[in-house]
C-alpha cells in the first residue's frame, strides 16, 4: 500500500511524534522514508541581500552554518529513529515555502502518505498564525495522515 512515505520535519516537538508514526509504518509496509526539512524563505530572507539570497535559494548556506547543521539534526533525527527498524531513508533540504515545497516534492516523488505533526492550534491562534500542515492539506492531492502533538490525553 505505502512505498514512499514523506516525514517533513523542522526538529521540533510536534515533528517529533509524527517522526515515530511514519517510521512505525514505513516499518509496517516495508516502505521508503523521505524526511524533508525545508527552510523557509521568506523567513531567512529578513535582513538578508540580494546574493545570500540567491545562494540559500541554491542550497548553498554559505556562513549560515547554523542553518545547515538544523537541517542536518533534524532529517538526521528521523534517519536514527529509521535506522533502530531497518527503515531506508533518503533526507532532503529545500528552500522556499513550506507548504508549496512539500506538496511538490510529494508530487515529484511519488510519495503515498505525507506524514506531519499539527501543533493543535484552534480559533483565533490558528487564522492569525496560520498553519503549514493545514497548507499542506489545501495543496496537496496525496494522502495526510496529521498527528496530533497533543497525544492521547
Amino acid at each position: 500500500m505505502y512505498e514512499n512515505i514523506l516525514i517533513p520535519t523542522d526538529g521540533s516537538d510536534t515533528a517529533n511524534v509524527a517522526v515515530a508514526h511514519a517510521v512505525d509504518l514505513a516499518a509496517t509496509y516495508g516502505a521508503r522514508l523521505h524526511a524533508l526539512y525545508v527552510v523557509d524563505i521568506d523567513a531567512v530572507n529578513f535582513g538578508l541581500g540580494t546574493e545570500q539570497v540567491d545562494r540559500i535559494t541554491q542550497g548553498n548556506f554559505g556562513e549560515m552554518t547554523e542553518l545547515q547543521e538544523k537541517a542536518d539534526k533534524a532529517t538526521g533525527a528521523v534517519a536514527a529513529a529509521a535506522a533502530d527498524h531497518d527503515v531506508e531513508v533518503h533526507e532532503e533540504v529545500r528552500v522556499g515555502a513550506p507548504h508549496d515545497v512539500i506538496a511538490g516534492y510529494a508530487d515529484s516523488k511519488d510519495i503515498d502518505l505525507v506524514v506531519m505533526g499539527s501543533h493543535g492550534r484552534s480559533g483565533v491562534k490558528r487564522a492569525l498564525l496560520g498553519s503549514v500542515t493545514e497548507r499542506v492539506l489545501r495543496t496537496t492531492h496525496r494522502p495526510v495522515l496529521v498527528i496530533d502533538e497533543r497525544g492521547d490525553d
